[in-house]
């Protein structure tokens, strides 16, 4: 007599096998796709830095934490203090924003790090400022409240040196 089908314990062994190799699969794939947004984020700060650094050598000075990136689209209203503007400083038309859809945090002067130097951060996966899954530009180890704001096996930073000590 000849099987036409596969029995019930046939199935549930080839679910079983499927399910032990998904349970191992998937956390690498998403691991991978963590990294590459961090990098990804990494990258864009790193574009926001150099911009950043384009607009003082034209003006001798930072936006400030209320005019933030967005100074480096538009000419500052302030035409004394900006008298020199070149921009726009960045290549896109709009503000970046991170991988998980976050505006990035500006702040000049800066409130972490011992740079003076605008802060720039995003706030990661969990869109959750002060975590340990940020990405910043400035080492946890040098900040300036004193406070471990972020790990730094967690969480990247960008060390770059201050434009105005070249």
């Amino acid at each position: 007599m000849k099987r036409l089908g596969m029995t019930l314990l046939e199935i549930l062994i080839v679910l079983s096998i499927m399910a032990v190799l998904i349970a191992i699969i998937a956390p690498r794939i998403i691991g991978a796709q963590k990294k590459g947004y961090i990098k990804t984020t990494q990258v864009q700060i790193a574009a926001i830095k150099d911009a950043l650094e384009q607009f003082y050598v034209d003006n001798s000075n930072f936006p400030q934490t209320e005019e933030g990136i967005a100074a480096l689209f538009e000419k500052p209203t302030d035409e004394k203090r900006y008298k020199q503007w070149d921009g726009p400083y960045f290549d896109s038309e709009k503000l970046p924003v991170d991988p998980w859809g976050n505006e990035y945090k500006y702040e000049y002067p800066p409130t972490h790090g011992k740079r003076d130097f605008p802060n720039i951060s995003s706030f990661g996966p969990d869109k959750e400022e002060n975590t340990d899954d940020d990405v910043v530009n400035w080492e946890a180890s040098q900040d300036r409240t004193n406070s471990s704001d972020s790990d730094s096996s967690t969480s990247s930073s960008l060390n770059n040196p201050d434009p105005r000590n070249k």
